[in-house]
């Protein structure tokens, strides 16, 4: 008698989990990161369709855009200590109900007034997705390898929302106008929460009690530093509004590190910083979104404000950079099984570096042709390593203190683009080629500070391994000629 044919299951630490959930659990962590890209980007196209029917002005408008990522920054922290606390799929599952919740009210906002309180919602809603769906990845793929190639689809659906998110911006809005923007999230929000409702393990939630002080303190300190930054970039960094902002940032952040190294039961362990493993990536995902995004928002200004481009025609213009960090996240998985992955992070840094040293000469009326390859390295670059530096962080700590290292990691990555953006963008306001320049020239700082960190003592046998690879590779090659 043949035997029955078995489902494929994996057993961890008492639970079991059968191959098709933990399938269906990626693809319900990759649309819930992939939402929040999407509507970073997607926003940005419909500027111009809001102001002119609901009105408010260039400022008003700066805010439908900013108060997003800024309630995002302030809140991914504290939503990965809420998961640790009380499950990641549950908080997750929250998380799909308030950002679905909010894009309804931002698609039907009569006033600015109510779109820009809608928008903050949707972004709190954002943090708790964004935060836990590393958690989730990580308390399903236990093993190191399969995390890692579970990171790097999980990044991958990102890129694609980063690649589709103005065009298919300018579609909606060309075919529906700017409210069906919003509405879009709908359909892939209720996917998502039902995705996790019917396969998602839940993470085992924690007994330890709320530190109410540090989630305070760390919402006013992330919330006024992304308020410093976004009102800085545009209004200048040494107004009243941004210095108030950098004054309560500065005194929350304060009472937060002496309160998480009192706390007996602390919202974030300042003993997790200890770790190289930890630390690294960290800092790691702060310097590349500085660069990166600081980046991308210049290059569609370049595109839109100085060459005249229209919002679709530069959503298209990213697909090539898209495709090539969706592409390098694939890649970046099977990649590190034979080299390693603190090589693959310094090849990816490597070719951010090339990226930018390509574009130096890049500026107003340069063509865009002659600027596609150099793009495209840069974002092979940032595709190959996040993978890696997000699977070795979340690698780095216990289980139950998933939600929040992907909280750290989100928040250091949110606070860089921020920052990127800010400053990046204060660089050009004057002479935009000038400032592209001093840009691409500080990015290559950071990148190559970041590589040096990376292959330092405490990322020991990194560069080994890079060489020893490199060197069968060269032989290989030799004796096939």
């Amino acid at each position: 008698m043949l035997p029955l044919k078995t489902r494929s299951t994996a057993t961890y630490d008492g639970y079991t989990q059968g191959g098709g959930a933990r399938r269906a659990t990626l693809v319900a962590a990759s649309l819930g990161f992939s939402v929040i890209q999407l509507d970073v980007f997607v926003v940005n196209v419909g500027i111009k369709a809001i102001g002119t029917e609901l009105g408010g002005g260039t400022s008003a408008l700066q805010w439908v855009v900013s108060v997003y990522t800024l309630m995002l920054a302030a809140f991914i922290l504290t939503a990965g200590a809420l998961a640790d606390r009380f499950g990641a799929r549950r908080m997750y599952c929250t998380g799909f109900v308030v950002f679905v919740a909010a894009s309804l009210a931002c698609g039907l906002a009569p006033t600015m007034g109510v779109l820009i309180a809608a928008r903050a919602v949707q972004g709190a809603g954002a943090a708790f997705l964004g935060a836990c769906s590393l958690a989730l990845l990580n308390h399903t793929f236990h093993d190191p390898a399969q995390r890692t190639r579970a990171v790097g689809l999980w990044a991958a659906g990102a890129s694609v929302a980063l690649a589709l998110g103005p065009v298919l911006g300018g579609l909606l809005i060309a075919g529906f106008g700017w409210r069906s923007i919003f509405f879009i999230n709908l359909p892939i929000g209720t996917v998502g929460y039902w995705l996790t409702r019917r396969y998602a393990e839940e993470t085992p939630p924690s007994d330890r009690r709320l530190d109410l002080t540090g989630l305070v303190a760390g919402v006013a300190a992330l919330g006024g530093l992304a308020f410093a930054l976004i009102q800085g970039g545009s209004k200048g960094f040494i107004s009243l509004a941004v210095i108030t902002a950098l004054a309560i940032a500065v005194m929350a952040a304060v009472i937060f590190i002496r309160t998480e190294a009192t706390e007996r039961e602390p919202m974030l362990p300042l003993t997790l910083f200890q770790r190289w493993g930890f630390t690294g990536p960290a800092v790691l995902g702060l310097a590349v979104n500085v660069s990166f995004y600081g980046l991308v928002f210049l290059f569609s200004l370049l595109l839109q404000k100085e060459d005249g481009f229209s919002p679709l025609a530069t959503g298209l213009a990213f697909l090539p950079l898209a495709g090539s960090v969706f592409v390098a996240n694939i890649v970046s998985g099977r990649l590190s099984a034979l080299i390693g992955s603190r090589s693959v992070i310094l090849i990816g840094l490597a070719a951010m570096f090339v990226g930018c040293l390509g574009l130096l000469w890049a500026g107003v009326g340069t063509p865009f042709a002659e600027l596609v390859i150099q793009q495209m390295i840069l974002g092979a670059g940032i595709g190959l390593l996040v993978p890696q530096m997000t699977s070795s962080l979340m690698g780095s700590v216990d289980r139950s203190r998933s939600g929040t290292a992907a909280g750290t990691l989100n928040t250091m990555r949110q606070t860089g683009s921020v920052l990127g953006v800010a400053v990046f963008g204060s660089l050009v306001s004057a002479r935009f080629t000038s400032g592209l320049h001093v840009a691409l020239v500080l990015s290559m700082v950071l990148i190559a500070a970041s590589a040096a960190v990376m292959a330092g003592p405490d990322g020991a046998g990194a560069l080994p391994r890079l060489r020893s690879a490199f060197g069968r590779w060269s032989r290989s090659v030799r004796s096939g000629l």
